[in-house]
């Protein structure tokens, strides 16, 4: 492959980062801080069409590749996590299934209108004793004169309380496959429980949510009855590659923050970048970064290519967030007492990147299915 941006990449990276340093970096304390929704910054991102990137020109998409997405979504995480973490939601999980598998009416009045910022979605996937073990979810749709009926609890779910409209996982009757409904949050039954009160990623919003006997027309099903599990690994590469975009994009800002903050602090007559000690995390730092770069575009190349790219996903997905808590960590090291005040993003840096070793899977999780892939 060829590491070199095409002229369209280019141009894709800088306006995100224009974006980013314009308009998110002098929102994103506040955001934390205030714990809402970016309302205003999400409907810019959509102006932009980062909602509709992945997806092809004749449904509304732009028809992108995913290393142009993997850097915008850098560049967003870079800006604000919270803001990052809303919009690849919106762009990936809340919206892929109705782009497979969505009717003229669901596309019409909810896909379509997702792409640009006007409805906000989220993915249904979590319960209380169901986490990365799916397959122990025990919300079930029950098949009544050929509609369902949904019932069930989930967590965890991102933008809960601002979403239009669900993608729930659930069972059917009598099958052990899982499988996946579409679910307007104003349908009759739908509950939206508390906010989850987070470490990170703030501006994130959280919650539980019910589903107390929703009725459901039969059109939706998302695919198949017993297809969702198979439906959810098709995009699963995907979510793990986004994912370590994001943890690269909190990453740098950490980083930079450090760098700069070296270059400038004086101590004992001199900045402290000159120390050697100073010197040698920010070489590890960037070594990192580096790595964590390569092993990202390599993967979202793969992806663009339809190769193989399971373990290379998992594999940077671990990578990078691993990473990104190791670097957030030393940078507020190099930054001391000025990298634990609130004044300062890096403390928020380092409670951010907390949420990219959950997200797509956790680390010891992605261990286990990368020494699978190994033969072991």
């Amino acid at each position: 492959m060829n590491f070199n941006l095409t002229e369209t990449q280019k141009s894709i990276q800088q306006t995100f980062k224009a974006f980013a340093e314009q308009k998110v970096k002098p929102a994103a304390a506040e955001i934390d801080e205030n714990k809402t929704f970016p309302m205003e910054l999400f409907k810019q991102v959509g102006e932009l069409g980062f909602f509709g990137m992945r997806y092809p020109e004749d449904v509304g998409g732009s028809g992108s590749d995913i290393v142009s997405y993997c850097l915008a979504v850098i560049e967003l995480a870079r800006g604000s996590l919270s803001l990052a973490a809303v919009c690849t939601m919106q762009s990936l999980m809340a919206t892929y299934f109705l782009y497979r598998f969505g009717d003229k009416e669901i596309r019409d009045a909810y896909f379509s209108e997702a792409l640009f910022g006007n409805k906000i979605g989220g993915i249904c996937m979590t319960e209380p004793n169901a986490g990365s073990d799916l397959m122990g979810i025990k919300t079930v749709a029950k098949v009544r004169n050929n509609d369902f009926v949904l019932s069930g609890q989930k967590t965890w779910v991102t933008s809960a309380p601002v979403a239009d409209f669900f993608t729930v996982l659930a069972r059917t009757d009598n099958h052990e496959q899982l499988s996946i409904f579409f679910v307007p949050a104003k349908t009759e039954g739908v509950i939206i429980g508390k906010n989850i009160d987070k470490l990170g990623v703030c501006g994130s919003v959280t919650s539980e949510v019910a589903f107390d006997e929703v009725h459901l027309p039969k059109n939706y099903l998302l695919g198949g009855i017993g297809e969702g599990t198979k439906c959810l690994r098709e995009i699963l590469a995907e979510i793990r590659i986004m994912t370590a975009a994001l943890a690269i994009g909190v990453a740098t800002a950490a980083y930079q923050d450090a760098l700069e903050y070296a270059k400038t602090r004086v101590q004992f007559g001199k900045p402290i970048g000159k120390f050697q000690a100073i010197k040698m995390k920010l070489a590890d730092m960037a070594v990192q970064l580096e790595s964590a770069n390569r092993m990202l575009f390599h993967a979202a190349w793969l992806s663009d290519e339809d190769l193989p790219r399971q373990k290379q996903a998992a594999m940077v997905k671990l990578y990078a967030s691993e990473c990104a808590n190791s670097i957030c960590d030393q940078a507020s090291r190099i930054m001391a007492s000025y990298g634990y005040a609130k004044e300062y993003p890096m403390q928020r840096y380092l409670r951010d990147a907390r949420f990219t070793l959950i997200g797509g899977g956790t680390s010891e999780i992605l261990q286990l299915g990368i020494a699978k892939e190994l033969g072991l």
